[in-house]
Formats: structure tokens, C-alpha cells, sequence
């Protein structure tokens, strides 16, 4: 122990928790003590494929590369955006440590002259065929486009090239695995000629028949009994079918923090002040700067589309007012003031000629003139546009069909323009010879302001709905037991949910991942204190049952299994008290007088149709024409029919049942990423983190 404490002493304390470690696995099993080095090294994972642990610092890295492609190509950083790269990032992954692999293994290869063919050869891959980045003005492939951009590659001192080169030729790679893949699975799952002439067969066979069904009770029948023993033993049976992902079982208050009474007259009030400004001021853009949340646009309203503000509004704007009356609704109060009014088209056909360099000027006046005396739009877009990519209608220089919402900024005049009457305007682009050729009816539109404020909470009234989110997290007082007597004491609703690491909204509550990751760090039992979510919300929640990643306890799942094992033993007592009743019966008349039910009758009904009970289906197929058959089970009792007569048709044909096989293929190949995952082992924590 001497030694040990020098060497304490010597390397401080790291060295000591290996030591302790060292021992402690003299006492633990070796095995036990892997399982909780792995599981803590886990929980800092964002995943395993096949084996292989992704570490978070790892899968970033990967993110910010995707990053930097989509950024090259322009995409923005919006929250959509990022989880769409992740997706790719851990796609990529996938592909590499798993679907590849797989393909491999599959006998399936991708060889470098195959590559070199795909990469601008004799048979280049959709990757690059169909990307922006390498097609010519006429939307078209270009391998011109394609070798500057390699010759490009390295001259990039950035690297950014590289890294998008890098990912084009690895895209390149994984489709080729995945177009052979699909193919060699798409072969290994068509239907052969039996089956082809079975499925003809059977949608070609129509059947007038009559049939009894005499449903199961309603409500718990007493005489059908299902033991503990036969639930535990489905169980050890069906294991696979009880897979869980980790979850929780929670309970938890929410406060929200609304404006008060006081807080709404106070608006009420501010909106009052302001509002014989607003009806008077001569500067309406600086008005509303400083007193409303809605400032100053330019957009040309026609009835109806100031209901997405206020319907009122709309309503009293549109039926002529000037002014509008202050409007309530809710916490917000509205007021608005026409500025402009005219009559506008809601859309506008623009062509243009974009001309860029000190002569453009002079050159689009001249152009103007040659348009004038009937010049080819067309031709002289070809002969001096810089933009040699528009051509919305088939022709070189139309841009299409402008709105409000989908308007290059600068052509706004577009609206007022006469139609066939070439135009020059100057935007950040250059220098645009324009031409109107079509635009829809006018109608009535106005410009709006739009006075516009809506409550808050005062500091006073947040520090009220944090003061009884405190009082009550102080009487739970951290536990599941004390969350109880604050919920008797203060008679607040607590909301029940089961949770799983992805959860991240709560009702309508969303962004309220922090409140998932407390769950998920913490023990059953526990209560936390305020959770703030929004800076609008705060919780307070308790944990009251944890569920493992892996096999559900049989305790969870036994009155799910118990209610299967109930319905199946039902289904066969049912059936078999049917068989009781009829024997001897010789008509179907008789079935029905025996079982109480009537006689249900069908005409033409075919052997393939869908929407029906696949037990009565079943049942025609095999009964003999003129005889009783059954009883059979089906989901909601037995049926016993009698077939009047089977005809054969021929609207029905090969070709329909080869489509159809066809579709079932490409339907089973969308499985084949979640089966290899199964397979695979792979394991998403992605949602633990993001």
C-alpha cells in the first residue's frame, strides 16, 4: 500500500483511477466490467454500423464537410437545411461501413475502368449528368464543363473544390453499388411462371356466392381462458416481435408564461396612443419602425389576402375604409391605413436581355430600337445576352411567369409595364433589355400599412409564473413521491407521456429537447427542478418508469400478448361452436335459421379483389360449386358459404400480374437499408445529440 500511495503521489490521480480500475477487475468479472467501459464510452457515440462506433467528434467532422458542400453550392444554414446534412452525413456512413460491405460480400463489384466510364465517359453516372455544376446553357451535360472544373480542383488554395470533387466521385461510387444491387434484387424477386398463372387465375375468377357470418361476441367471453404460463411462453417464442428503443416514462407540469390582464390594458392602451399618429404621420415607414411589429411593404394586397393578418382588416379595407378601426384579436390589436391603390395583374411573362460591360448602356438603347421594328427577340438574345440559361417557354430570354412572391428584385415594374413594349432597367446584374409579352386581368389592389401590436409578458407577470414553477419544483423536492404531494397541494394538471431520446416537443411546446435530455440522465424516481424551454415555458418533471434499449420485460407486453392469444383462442371456440350448429345442415337457408343470421349474397365477386375479408376470399376459392363450405374464421367471425357458380374470365392478363409483380419488388427494395440495419446491428443515438 506504501508503493501505491508513492505512485499517487507521483502521477496524481489519473493514474490512480487506472490502478483502482486494474483491481477492481481482479474482483469483477472481466466481461462485466467491458460492458460498462463500452457502455460509457457509448453513451458518447452517435451510433454503431456493423460494429463500428461512430463518435460524435467523428460525425461532426463529417457534418461540417457536407456543410461546406452545401454551402459551395449556395444552401443556406437554416435548421432544415442541417438536418438534411446530417441525414446525408450519416447516409455516407452507412454506405461505407454497411451497404457497400454488404454489396461486396454480394459479389458485387465496381472496377476502375467502370468508374472512369461513369465519370465522363461513354456512360456517365446521374451524379454528374444531372448536376448543375456541369451542364451547358442549354441544360445539357457538358464533359467541357466537367474537365475545367477538374482542371479547377487543385488550383483551389480554399480546398473546398476538392472536398465537393471528393464527394462527387464517392457518390458516383455508392450509386453504381446501389444500381447493381437493386437490379440483382429486383432479378431474385420477380415471380416465376406458376405464380404469374396462379395471380391470372385467381383475378380472372369471378364467383356469385352466398354466405353466412356469424360474428364473435362483443365484450370478454368467459369460457375462453389464456394462463400466464401460455403468455410467458408466446413470449420466449416471439421475443423478436418486443423490441424497444430506450425510453421513459414521464410526468410533468408545464407552466406558460401569458400576458396578464394589466399586461393587455397596458397594450390596449399603447395601441390607443399611437393609433392618431399613425392615421396622420407622413412618414410611415420610420412610424412603424418604432411602433409596430409588422413594418412597412410594398406588397399590392387584393381582397381576401389581408385575412392572413386579420379578416376584419381585410374586410373593412377592401369595403373602402381608409382607416381602418382598431381590431382585437386575442392579445394582438391591429389597425390599418391605405397607402396606394390600382389596378395590377397578379402575374406578368417577362423576357430580358442581359447585357453587362461599360457599352451596356448604349447597346440595350439600340436593341430597344431593333425590337421596336420587329427584331427577333430570340435571336438577339443569342446574339448579346449574358444569360443564355432562361428559357422558360422554350424560347432563349424568357424568364416566365413573374408574381409578387417569385420577382427578381429590381423588375418590380414588370406590373405597370405595357405588354410588347421593350423597356431598359438597371439591376445588380446588369444592365436588362425587358420585354412584357403576356400578363393576367388586372384587378383592384392596394398598399397597406399595418399598425400592429400584441401583449407581453411584463417582467412582473414572468417572475409570477416563475415564482409557482419554483413553488412547486421546492415541494416535489427532487423525487417521483414529492412530485405526488405538490400535484395534491397545488391541483396543477400533470401531463403522462413515454418519451424516447428523439422527443422534442411536448403537445404544441416545441424545442424542448432539454427537458428529454434531464429524462434521460436521470434516475427513476427523480423530479428536477425548473426546466426553462423558450424562456415562455417552465417545467417541472418527474421520472416514473425507464425502458432499456433492447427486449421489453414480458411484464410490459403481457396483456398485449394476453388480448392476441385471447382473440386466436376465441377465433377457434367460435369456430368450432359454428361446426357444432350446422352439421347436417344441406342448404345455406338451414346455416342461416341454425345460427340466427342472414343470408348475404354477392354477384361477380372476384377472386383478386381487395377490401375483402381475405377468409371469405379463401373460402370461395376452395369451395365446389352448389355445396356448403366452412366454417372459416375471419377477423370478425365465421363464415360459411355456398358458390352458385365460378367463371373464368380474361380481363386479366400476364402482363397485368408481371406489372404487379413488379411493383411488389420495388416495393421490398425500399426494405433493403432497414433489413441490412437489422442485420447489421446498427444502432442511431443521432437523436441523443441533435
Amino acid at each position: 500500500m506504501a508503493v501505491l500511495e508513492k505512485i499517487r503521489v507521483k502521477f496524481g490521480l489519473v493514474i490512480s483511477i487506472i490502478i483502482a480500475l486494474a483491481l477492481l477487475s481482479f474482483i469483477i468479472d472481466p466481461s462485466t466490467l467491458e460492458s460498462a467501459l463500452n457502455s460509457m464510452s457509448s453513451k458518447y457515440d452517435v451510433g454503431q454500423i456493423a460494429g463500428k462506433n461512430i463518435s460524435y467528434t467523428d460525425f461532426q467532422s463529417d457534418v461540417d464537410r457536407f456543410t461546406t458542400i452545401n454551402e459551395l453550392l449556395g444552401a443556406g444554414r437554416d435548421e432544415e437545411s442541417q438536418k438534411q446534412i446530417r441525414n446525408a452525413a450519416w447516409q455516407e456512413l452507412l454506405d461505407k461501413y454497411m451497404f457497400v460491405k454488404n454489396a461486396k460480400e454480394a459479389g458485387i463489384t465496381v472496377g476502375e475502368d467502370e468508374m472512369l466510364s461513369l465519370m465522363g465517359g461513354e456512360y456517365v453516372s446521374p451524379a454528374l449528368a444531372q448536376n448543375p455544376v456541369f451542364m451547358d446553357e442549354t441544360g445539357l451535360f457538358s464533359a467541357d464543363r466537367l474537365k475545367a472544373f477538374i482542371q479547377n480542383v487543385d488550383a483551389d488554395e480554399s480546398g473546398q473544390l476538392r472536398t465537393y470533387w471528393n464527394y462527387i466521385q464517392n457518390t458516383v461510387h455508392n450509386q453504381q453499388y446501389y444500381a447493381k444491387f437493386g437490379a440483382l434484387f429486383a432479378a431474385s424477386g420477380s415471380d416465376n411462371a406458376l405464380q404469374l398463372a396462379q395471380a391470372v387465375q385467381e383475378n380472372n375468377t369471378t364467383a356469385d356466392v352466398d354466405y353466412c357470418l356469424a360474428f364473435y361476441p362483443v365484450g370478454q367471453d368467459s369460457t375462453v381462458t389464456v394462463s400466464d404460463d401460455e403468455v410467458r411462453a408466446y413470449y420466449k417464442a416471439h421475443k423478436e416481435f418486443f423490441k424497444q428503443k430506450a425510453g421513459r416514462d414521464i410526468e410533468y407540469v408545464v407552466y406558460e408564461v401569458v400576458p396578464s390582464a394589466e399586461d393587455v390594458a397596458a397594450t390596449s392602451a399603447a395601441m390607443t396612443e399611437a393609433y392618431d399618429e399613425f392615421a396622420a404621420t407622413d412618414n410611415m415607414r420610420t412610424f412603424l419602425l418604432k411602433n409596430s411589429e409588422r413594418g412597412l411593404d410594398n406588397y399590392w394586397y387584393k381582397a381576401g389576402e389581408l385575412s392572413t393578418v386579420n379578416s376584419e382588416i381585410d374586410r373593412q379595407i377592401f369595403e373602402g375604409a381608409k382607416l381602418t378601426q382598431i381590431v382585437t384579436e386575442g392579445n394582438s390589436f391591429f389597425a390599418a391605413r391605405e397607402m396606394d391603390s390600382k389596378m395590377l395583374p397578379d402575374s406578368a411573362f417577362v423576357k430580358h436581355i442581359l447585357l453587362q460591360g461599360d457599352k451596356a448602356a448604349s447597346t440595350a438603347d439600340s436593341l430597344v430600337t431593333v425590337i421596336k421594328k420587329g427584331g427577333n427577340f430570340s435571336n438577339l438574345v443569342a446574339a448579346y445576352s449574358a444569360d443564355q440559361a432562361s428559357a422558360a417557354d422554350g424560347e432563349l430570354g424568357s424568364i416566365g411567369w413573374m408574381t409578387q412572391t417569385y420577382m427578381i428584385q429590381g423588375f418590380e415594374g414588370v406590373f405597370d409595364a405595357k405588354v410588347g413594349e421593350p423597356y431598359v432597367l438597371n439591376t445588380q446584374y446588369g444592365t436588362h433589355v425587358v420585354l412584357v409579352s403576356q400578363k393576367t386581368k388586372p384587378v383592384a389592389k392596394k398598399q397597406v400599412a399595418i399598425l400592429e401590436k400584441t401583449a407581453l409578458a411584463s417582467k412582473e407577470t414572468f417572475n409570477n409564473y416563475y415564482s409557482q414553477a419554483n413553488t412547486f419544483a421546492t415541494l416535489a423536492g427532487g423525487t417521483y413521491e414529492g412530485y405526488q404531494k405538490a400535484l395534491d397541494s397545488t391541483k396543477v394538471y400533470s401531463h403522462p407521456a413515454t418519451i424516447t431520446e428523439a422527443t422534442a416537443s411536448y403537445g404544441a411546446i416545441d424545442n424542448a429537447k432539454e427537458v428529454t435530455r434531464w429524462a434521460f440522465d436521470s434516475k427513476v424516481g427523480k423530479a428536477s427542478n425548473i426546466i426553462t424551454v423558450d424562456n415562455n415555458y417552465f417545467f417541472v418533471v418527474a421520472v416514473k418508469d425507464a425502458m432499456k434499449e433492447g427486449y421489453a420485460p414480458v411484464q410490459k407486453v403481457a396483456s398485449q400478448i394476453y388480448d392476441k392469444l385471447y382473440s386466436d383462442r376465441l377465433m377457434e371456440t367460435k369456430n368450432r361452436e359454428v361446426a357444432e350448429k350446422i352439421a347436417g345442415a344441406t342448404t345455406i337457408e338451414e346455416v342461416a335459421d341454425r345460427l340466427g343470421v342472414q343470408v348475404e349474397h354477392r354477384d361477380a365477386l372476384s377472386l383478386g379483389s381487395t377490401g375483402v375479408e381475405p377468409a371469405l376470399l379463401g373460402a370461395i376459392a376452395a369451395a365446389k360449386e352448389g355445396e356448403l363450405f366452412g366454417p372459416v374464421a375471419g377477423v370478425m367471425g365465421s363464415y360459411v358459404v355456398r358458390v352458385a357458380n365460378k367463371e373464368a374470365g380474361s380481363f386479366y392478363s400476364e402482363a397485368d400480374a408481371k406489372n404487379y409483380a413488379t411493383q411488389k419488388a420495388q416495393y421490398l427494395s425500399q426494405m433493403i437499408l432497414s433489413v441490412m440495419q437489422d442485420y447489421d446491428n446498427v444502432k442511431d443515438n443521432r437523436e441523443r445529440f441533435f
